[in-house]
C-alpha cells in the first residue's frame, strides 16, 4: 500500500485516522483536517506557478508521470526538473516540487510552501515533510546534497504583476534535517508497517488523549462510547487534563472528580453541564451593557484571504474585506440596516466611504470576536489612509459583544464555545444558519472569490450575491437579537 507525504503528515496526527482512510475509505468522512489539508494543496499550485520562474531551463514533467519516467528524463542532459516522481521498494511516494541535477552527481530538493514562515510546530512540521523527500530520494540511489524551502516573503507588497524573486524566499535547511532525520525514517517506517495492518483497533484513536482542536476526521468513528457533554468541550482544557481524565475513564462533563484542577472560567462550566442550566451574571452583563453609547452599530465583515496577493498594495495572506452589514440600533428603538458586497477583487473604498455615510463617528461598534475587525480596520488603514480618522474611531469605539459570554453567561448547551452559531441557537431558536445556502465564513470567502476571479462561474450570480448578502445580514442580526436577550 502506497504511503504519500499527505499520508504521513496524516499518520503523525493520528495514526488511526490514515489506517481508515487506506482500509476502508467508505467509511472514512472528510472533515477540518481533510479540508485544510485540501486548502493548503490548492494555495501551494498557485505558489508553485510563480517559483517556477525563478528556475528558467526546467523541464516540466507530465502530470502524474511514472518514477519510470521520471528516471529517464533524470538521464538527459537537462538540470531542473518540475514534478518529478519517485517511489521507494516498500511503496513510500514522493512527487518533488523543484529537483536540481547539481555538477557532483548529486541532487537539491526545492520545497514550495504557500506559508509565509517554515513551520516547526508539532501539527505541521515543514522540515519533516523535506525529511520524507530525502529518505524517498535517498532510498531510490540518489544522493542529496542539499535541501531548501521556498516560502512566501511576507513584506512583499504587490504593485502591478507579480515579481516572483520578490514574492519568494529561499532557505537551505540542509544542516537542519541532520537531527531530524533519522526520527523522521523511523516514523516513515512505522507509518508503511501501520497502514499495511490487516486489522487494528477500531474502538478508539489516538486522538481520545487530544484537545478537540487536535481531533481527527474520523474521531466519531473510533470514539462511539465517548458521551453527550464531553470533557473535550470544556474551555481551554489542556491536553495534560484530558489525558488525566481519560486514563480514569472520566469523558463525561458529569463524572469529573469533585476539586479536579480546573479554573474558575472551566469549574462555572462544569457546573452548568452538571445543574443543566446557564448560569448568568445579571449585574455584570448590565453593568457592561450600560456603558455603550447609541447608536450602536452591529458590524460584520467578510474577507477573502489568498497566498499571492490579488490586489494591488497587500500582501500573501493578508484579508481584503468584500463584504460588510451593518445593523445600527437607535436609542428610539429604529433599527436600520447598511449593506455591501463588492463586484470585483479591489480595494473596498466604496463600502468604506458608503459606511462612513452610513454610520458616521458616532456611537459605538459592535462585533462578536473585535480583534478580527479591528485588525483589519488596521490593515484598510494602512491600504486607505484617507478613512484613518473613521477607521480609528471605529477601533477605539469597538465592543466585543461575545466577552459577556467568557464569564458571565455561561450554558452548558453551548458545548464549550462562544461562537454565534453556538449561542444564537439557545438564545434566539427562531433564527438559524441551517437554512442559509452560505452557512459560514470559509463556504463565504470561497464562493465570494470564485464568482469574481472564475471566468467559468456557471452558478446565477444575482442569487449567489442575495445567498452572500443574507449569510452576512444575519451575523449582525444575530448580534442584535442576543443583545435584546441580554437587556
Amino acid at each position: 500500500m502506497q504511503l504519500t507525504k499527505t499520508d504521513f503528515i496524516q499518520y503523525l496526527n493520528c495514526p488511526e485516522s490514515i489506517w481508515l482512510f487506506k482500509n476502508k475509505p467508505d467509511e472514512y468522512t472528510k472533515g477540518e483536517f481533510s479540508l485544510f489539508l485540501e486548502k493548503l494543496i490548492k494555495e501551494g499550485y498557485e505558489v508553485e506557478e510563480y517559483a517556477k520562474q525563478l528556475f528558467k531551463k526546467g523541464i516540466e514533467l507530465p502530470e502524474n508521470a511514472t518514477p519510470e519516467y521520471t528516471k529517464k528524463q533524470l538521464g538527459t542532459d537537462s538540470t531542473i526538473f518540475f514534478q518529478p516522481s519517485f517511489v521507494t521498494r516498500k511503496g513510500v511516494f514522493a512527487r518533488i516540487d523543484i529537483l536540481e541535477k547539481l555538477d557532483d552527481g548529486g541532487y537539491h530538493i526545492y520545497e514550495i510552501k504557500s506559508s509565509t514562515s517554515i513551520k516547526k510546530d508539532k501539527k505541521h512540521n515543514h522540515l519533516k515533510d523535506v525529511c520524507f523527500q530525502k529518505y524517498v530520494l535517498q532510498e531510490c540511489g540518489l544522493k542529496v546534497a542539499k535541501v531548501s524551502i521556498i516560502n512566501l516573503n511576507k513584506e512583499y507588497i504587490r504593485q502591478g504583476d507579480i515579481i516572483s524573486n520578490e514574492l519568494l524566499n529561499i532557505t537551505e535547511v540542509t544542516e537542519e534535517l541532520d537531527n531530524l532525520y533519522s526520527t523522521v525514517v523511523n516514523e516513515i517506517n512505522a507509518a508503511v508497517n501501520f497502514i499495511n495492518k490487516e486489522k487494528i483497533n477500531q474502538e478508539e484513536c489516538s486522538c481520545k488523549y487530544k484537545t478537540r482542536s487536535n481531533h481527527c476526521d474520523s474521531f466519531k468513528y473510533f470514539n462511539k462510547d465517548i458521551p453527550e457533554y464531553a470533557i473535550y468541550e470544556i474551555g481551554r482544557i489542556s491536553a495534560k487534563k484530558v489525558v488525566e481524565l481519560v486514563e480514569h475513564n472520566h469523558t463525561a462533563i458529569i463524572d469529573i472528580p469533585l476539586g479536579f484542577d480546573l479554573n474558575i472560567k472551566q469549574q462555572v462550566q462544569v457546573e452548568s453541564v452538571k445543574q443543566e442550566t446557564s448560569i448568568i451574571n445579571k449585574p455584570a452583563i448590565e453593568n457592561t451593557l450600560s456603558k455603550l453609547k447609541f447608536p450602536l452599530h452591529f458590524v460584520d465583515y467578510e474577507t477573502y484571504a489568498s497566498a499571492v496577493p490579488k490586489v494591488n498594495g497587500m500582501s500573501p495572506h493578508k484579508h481584503l474585506v468584500f463584504q460588510v452589514s451593518i445593523h445600527t440600533l437607535h436609542k428610539n428603538g429604529d433599527l436600520k440596516h447598511f449593506e455591501w458586497l463588492g463586484k470585483k477583487m479591489e480595494l473596498p473604498l466604496e463600502m468604506l466611504t458608503k459606511m462612513q455615510e452610513f454610520t458616521g463617528l458616532t456611537g459605538t461598534f459592535i462585533s462578536w470576536n473585535a480583534p478580527f475587525e479591528i485588525g483589519k480596520n488596521k490593515d484598510m488603514i494602512d491600504w486607505l489612509p484617507q478613512f484613518t480618522n473613521y477607521l480609528n474611531y471605529m477601533n477605539a469605539n469597538m465592543f466585543d459583544l461575545m466577552n459577556i459570554f467568557k464569564e458571565d453567561y455561561v450554558d452548558y448547551r453551548f458545548r464549550g464555545s462562544i461562537s454565534i452559531k453556538k449561542v444564537l441557537p439557545v438564545l434566539c431558536p427562531q433564527f438559524s444558519y441551517q437554512d442559509l445556502e452560505v452557512q459560514d465564513g470559509t463556504m463565504a470567502l470561497d464562493t465570494w472569490g470564485r464568482m469574481v476571479t472564475d471566468h467559468n462561474f456557471n452558478e446565477d450570480v444575482v442569487q449567489t450575491r442575495k445567498n452572500l448578502l443574507a449569510y452576512c445580514e444575519l451575523d449582525t442580526l444575530a448580534m442584535f437579537e442576543i443583545y435584546k436577550v441580554l437587556k
